[in-house]
């Protein structure tokens, strides 16, 4: 490890516990009402306890001090006309997080549930998920509070560009990398790319990432996280002597993260019985015919009750619990604390064997207890789902060198990412003392690379 630069003499000796109850104390005082925020620092705080009794040189400096601030926050006002005239004004969010190994990068997300709670935790998690690729990427994350469901091409486009317009003042390939995420495609990111590119009048591929494979795109950042939580979970299930193939598999969502997971899971010898978008889910007995969900999904952009046209013996259950079906594999791919204790529960009693989480933060911390009490092979998202931003990292790469890669050798990069991820998360979960959490492997693996990194750089 690297040695620190610098040092406070008056730092009183505390236990590592108390270091961290008194760093979440902080966090509640100074973010008061950010509840997912509070939950993303304590799963985190609770879990690097034993790297922290360890190394005394990270409470001496300030580490997780400087941790749970983020280098910056921008919120910003973002008016657009409507297709009937009228002026509509969204709030617009940045959160640049931790640079110390790399540029900012995570995704942008438009749902009317963003917040600046929702935006920090995401970009909280992000800082360490990046780690853990072992690609040079710091943590970011951003977006707005706009809805693009039933919104016209239009509309999202003259939002769009009004969005890009304060955004594009603090982003740059080498200094914030956004990407999509919920609400973020490729139609959303072709008109981020062209409104950067107008503003800044240079054609800065290296910008933002899941673009079009005309303009500088990766071919495979589509279906990267959702073969990412599939790889993932693949070696899970390897280490263990089990596999994919003759299985249940429950996947929550059906967006790009779920129907890629559904794909990749198939490809393994799966049966995916069930999925959902937020007006309930289906099952079908049968398994899920994909094709009709990504022409339902992909082409249409139609509620996912509409499988049930052309397969009219699947079910929709339009309040139902998607986590009450019995499966061995469930991959929570929708969005964050869908999973709740009594739903832990019912996925346990129902013979559930692993879980890997494709949303960021899907599983509520007594849900997370619960699989971990019952041996429940569980992935959590900074590690299972690191594949998309992994891929983006690597679209980068390509932008970096004006060269395209084939499919074949994103994908086998891909695998390399999520076996690595795999393989240090278990392995410094045994060294820590929690063979098989791979809760607190990831969490400390992902801490030690920043932190050691924040070390060396000084106090900035």
């Amino acid at each position: 490890m690297n040695q620190p630069r610098f040092s406070t003499s008056s730092v009183k000796t505390a236990s590592a516990k108390d270091y961290v109850a008194r760093i979440y104390e902080k966090v509640q005082a100074r973010n008061p009402g950010e509840q997912e925020f509070h939950q993303a620092v304590k799963e985190f705080l609770d879990s690097i306890v034993p790297a922290l009794q360890n190394e005394p040189a990270y409470e001496e400096n300030g580490i997780l001090e400087r941790l749970i601030e983020p280098e910056r926050l921008i919120t910003f006002r973002v008016p657009w006309m409507d297709d009937s005239g009228f002026v509509q004004v969204n709030r617009g969010f940045r959160v640049q997080f931790n640079s110390a190994i790399g540029p900012y990068k995570g995704g942008l997300r438009f749902h009317p549930s963003v917040n600046s709670s929702i935006i920090k935790f995401l970009g909280f998690e992000q800082i360490f998920k990046n780690s853990l690729t072992g690609l040079p990427i710091g943590g970011g994350k951003g977006g707005s509070d706009f809805d693009p469901k039933e919104k016209s091409d239009g509309e999202i486009m003259r939002f769009c560009q009004s969005f890009m317009t304060e955004l594009s003042k603090h982003i740059g390939p080498n200094t914030d990398v956004p990407a999509g995420d919920i609400g973020v495609g490729a139609r959303e990111i072709g008109y981020l790319f062209g409104q950067y590119k107008r503003m800044r009048g240079t054609f800065d591929a290296g910008t933002l990432t899941g673009k079009g494979l005309t303009y500088g795109g990766s071919l495979a950042r589509t279906e990267a996280t959702g073969y990412g939580v599939v790889y993932f979970t693949q070696e899970m299930l390897a280490a263990k002597g089990e596999s994919f193939k003759g299985k249940r598999v429950v996947i929550s969502g059906s967006g790009n993260v779920a129907i890629y997971a559904m794909e990749k899971a198939m490809e393994f010898g799966a049966k995916v019985v069930a999925c959902s978008d937020s007006s309930g889910y289906i099952y079908d007995p049968e398994g899920i015919d994909l094709q009709t969900v990504k022409q339902l999904k992909e082409v249409e952009r139609k509620r996912i009750h509409e499988y049930l046209t052309t397969h009219p013996t699947a079910d929709f259950h339009p309040d139902g619990d998607i986590w009450s079906i019995p499966c061995e594999i469930a991959l929570p791919c929708a969005t964050q604390n869908e999973i709740n204790e009594a739903q832990a529960k019912e996925l346990v009693a129902n013979g559930v064997i692993a879980i890997s989480e494709g949303a960021n933060m899907p599983s509520e911390l007594a849900a997370i207890d619960v699989f971990l009490e019952n041996h429940v092979l569980f992935g959590p998202a900074k590690a299972a789902n690191a594949g998309g931003v992994g891929v983006s990292a690597l679209e980068m790469a390509q932008n970096s060198s004006r060269m395209n890669w084939s499919f074949a050798e994103v994908d086998e990069h891909l695998q390399d990412i999520m076996k690595n991820i795999y393989k240090n998360a278990s392995l410094l979960a045994s060294e820590y003392g929690h063979e098989g959490n791979l809760v607190v492997g990831a969490n400390i693996a992902g801490f030690l690379k920043v932190a050691d990194t924040m070390l060396s750089q000084g106090l900035i």
